[in-house]
């Protein structure tokens, strides 16, 4: 065999084992979450097919976000998007649905999936003052601290991921069928576990616990904010320490985003145990998905009555 003849040859078998090497699955749907606990659960229902992004991370307040260009990027080429709504991201949302000028992701379209319309909602108002402080019109958008609802929006997303990609329709079906089995039997569980604490008195930084609170029976007294969203203030918090000769609350609730030292004044004058919990994935050491955020949301919660 010639040299020439023996290169070209070389070269044939070179470029055909390059390209007989299998590729990397490409993710057939892009799915913007506004919040870490719903990106947690599109990757559960969707896996490898999805690619998934976060807007806020588990140590942010969702309140208060800015639509910063790199978010208008994502949203931009996002398939979905999931957002926890009841104006939870009225200050940031809109402006970023708008300067993305994505037809898929807009309102009644397929791509639009608001948890706040999926789900049953507590504490809608019968009265809107905007002196009350931050009052959510259409319910409280902290839903995702009742693993209930976390199914309803898991049923919700298998069916919305069908629809955009009827390819991957029995991909999404089985692993949602999967998640769905083995989340049923961990609810139980929590629930077992969790019997002792019905009837608990608790007080909370926030109104961020009510779906917690309502899930497991517990009973919120007071809340460390004199007003929804208003800092709260010394008078408040002596108001408060009067008023627990009163009650027998067992512990002060908060997430990790908020301040630390309105609940260490509460606890250090009162003996009561200030605890931080996991009110989304990541936002604790023990919540590294939404099944162990559950079971360390629990865990401290029994924890605190001892």
């Amino acid at each position: 065999m010639t040299r020439s003849r023996a290169i070209l040859l070389t070269s044939a078998l070179l470029g055909a084992s390059i390209w007989s090497v299998p590729t990397p699955a490409r993710a057939e749907l892009r799915v913007f979450s506004c919040e870490p606990q719903w990106a947690a659960l599109a990757r559960e229902i969707g896996g490898d097919r999805v690619h998934v992004d976060s807007a806020t991370t588990a140590h942010q307040d969702v309140h208060y976000i800015q639509a910063r260009p790199s978010l208008i990027s994502k949203l931009r080429r996002a398939d979905l998007l999931v957002f926890s709504g009841a104006e939870l991201e009225i200050g940031w949302l809109p402006l970023l649905l708008r300067k993305a000028s994505n037809g898929k992701v807009q309102p009644g379209e397929p791509g639009h999936l608001d948890v706040s319309q999926v789900v049953p909602m507590l504490g809608v108002p019968t009265r809107i003052d905007r002196a009350e402080g931050d009052i959510h019109p259409y319910g409280n958008p902290h839903t995702q601290t009742d693993p209930h609802n976390v199914a309803r929006v898991a049923a919700e997303l298998a069916r919305r991921m069908a629809q955009l990609d009827p390819g991957g329709k029995d991909v999404y079906q089985s692993r949602y069928d999967d998640f769905a089995a083995r989340w049923t039997k961990a609810v139980a569980g929590w629930e077992l576990r969790a019997a002792p604490l019905r009837g608990m008195e608790i007080i909370t930084h926030h109104l961020a616990w009510v779906y917690m609170a309502h899930w497991l029976g517990l009973v919120v007294v007071e809340h460390l904010e004199a007003k929804p969203g208003i800092p709260p203030t010394a008078s408040h918090l002596s108001k408060l320490l009067d008023e627990l000769e009163h009650h027998q609350v067992r512990a002060i609730v908060r997430a990790t985003y908020q301040p630390e030292r309105p609940s260490e004044w509460l606890s250090e004058r009162s003996g009561l145990t200030a605890i931080v919990l996991p009110h989304c994935v990541g936002s604790t050491d023990g919540a590294t998905d939404l099944f162990a955020m559950f079971d360390d949301m629990v865990s401290s919660l029994l924890e605190a009555t001892k």
